[in-house]
């Protein structure tokens, strides 16, 4: 079966349990090298609980946007706004679909998103060590512009590029 074009649409309340799943997936394909499973289950936990992610729907400063190829679920992001400038939050694709250009086309659209907020910038943090995910970043534009570790409690901290684009 060849990679059919991605369909890219705002994530619906009904798929936010495949939403959690799928970032399980990814989770647990990218970071036990990088950071302990506790560590992956606390932020699973925190940032993909449905509560959390049903207020994100409700408020116009958050989108989430789905990647759909074959009726499938395979990837996501978040992009949160705000005075004058934009985060992605979250854009992860199913390790099995990556390098196939879904996070691209995800990128694409949270970019425009973005633009039509009025953003001029648009950052993000990364993981130092997830060297594939900085590549990806590199390749579409962005810019490291600081080096930080953040505290996000129970003890946990993420060692973090944040980088940038001008928009």
């Amino acid at each position: 079966m060849t990679e059919a074009e991605p369909v890219i649409a705002p994530l619906d309340e009904a798929e936010i349990d495949a939403l959690a799943a799928l970032a399980r997936v990814v989770w647990q394909a990218t970071y036990p090298a990088l950071i302990s499973q506790a560590q992956i289950d606390f932020m699973l936990a925190d940032r993909y609980a449905a509560r959390r992610i049903r207020a994100q729907l409700a408020d116009p400063a958050h989108h989430w946007l789905t990647a759909r190829t074959h009726d499938t679920l395979a990837g996501f992001a978040h992009l949160s706004l705000d005075a004058g400038a934009a985060k992605l939050d979250k854009l992860y694709v199913d390790p099995a679909r990556q390098h196939t250009g879904l996070g691209r086309a995800l990128f694409d659209a949270v970019r425009q998103r973005a633009v039509n907020a009025d953003a001029r910038t648009l950052w993000l943090q990364v993981n130092r060590g997830n060297t594939r995910a900085v590549a990806a970043y590199r390749q579409w534009g962005f810019v490291v512009i600081e080096e930080k570790i953040f505290d996000i409690g129970a003890g946990y901290q993420m060692d973090d590029y944040v980088m940038e684009i001008a928009l």
